[in-house]
């Protein structure tokens, strides 16, 4: 067998210190998202391929700086501009497929700022590892997130 299934649903929360729009856009612009998706410093996320909307396909590559072996395709299912993504994705690796998943995001206004829902429902096809890897890419590239909202970041690319 050259797979081990595995199975999680995470829910992520954070509060966005920006507007509802400002965090739509840092979803829905490639370039922004490429900015706080990489989960460090020495991690990379190049996307080769852009298509906000429904219907939709993002194509990117991640992993190492020297070496982003993982390729992704992230497809939209359905956007409603400032409330609502939603979006497949499959990532993988010397032509294997390791996982695929569903993503929900939900952005809510709360006063200035904007609380961020995101349920990310994950098949590994290889165990614990790409869940583990999911839990923990996603909540650093929320955490930049924040941190790219909260500096202000968002202006710098109107």
């Amino acid at each position: 067998m050259d797979y081990e299934i595995g199975h999680k649903t995470f829910v992520f929360e954070r509060r966005c210190e920006a507007p509802v729009t400002s965090v739509f856009k840092a979803f829905a612009d490639p370039v922004i998202r490429a900015g706080w998706s990489a989960p460090s410093d020495d991690a990379a996320f190049v996307y080769t391929a852009a298509d906000f909307r429904a219907g939709g396909e993002d194509h990117f590559r991640c992993g190492s700086l020297e070496n982003p072996q993982y390729t992704g395709r992230t497809t939209y299912i359905s956007i409603v501009p400032d409330e609502l993504v939603v979006s497949a994705e499959i990532v993988e690796a010397g032509g294997k497929k390791l996982m695929s998943s569903l993503i929900t995001t939900e952005l809510a206004a709360d006063g200035d700022a904007t609380k961020v829902k995101m349920t990310v429902q994950v098949t590994s096809l290889f165990g614990g590892r790409m869940i583990s890897g999911t839990e923990i890419g996603t909540n650093a590239a929320l955490d930049n997130l924040v941190e790219y909202c909260s500096l202000g970041r968002f202006l710098e690319r109107r």
